[in-house]
């Protein structure tokens, strides 16, 4: 689902939300589940969306080199937040904390992370 309302986007679907809202200040982007979410800065953003790209990379790279039953952790992080993928390469859940003064917590089961990974980088332009 999209809803756009005087420049805000607002993508859903299953256990999943993203936003953003250029005009916002100080919180543009907004990620969230099935019954949490909370706001970023621009910054957090950006890096949410980097390293989101990083975790998706890494777990493709790492589907060749485990056998079809073994799970897999990976992390990443800056100075503003950690991601964690945790699962198999082909499946795996996805875990958000943010470092900031807000100390924020999140997690997207391994059903929604398809769709929340295909929609970010399109949310990222602005």
């Amino acid at each position: 689902m999209k809803e756009e309302i005087k420049g805000r986007i607002l993508k859903s679907g299953l256990g999943w939300r993203l936003g953003w809202h250029p005009e916002a200040d100080p919180y543009r982007g907004l990620v969230g589940g099935e019954d949490w979410a909370f706001e970023l800065t621009e910054e957090e953003w950006q890096d949410f969306c980097r390293l989101l790209g990083q975790l998706v990379e890494t777990m493709s790279q790492m589907a060749g080199e485990l056998m079809e039953e073994e799970r897999i952790t990976c992390q990443v992080e800056s100075d503003r937040l950690w991601l964690e993928a945790e699962g198999f390469p082909h499946a795996y859940e996805l875990r958000l904390i943010l470092h900031s003064g807000r100390r924020c917590e999140g997690n997207w089961s391994a059903d929604a992370v398809g769709e929340l990974v295909a929609v970010a980088p399109m949310l990222a332009v602005f």
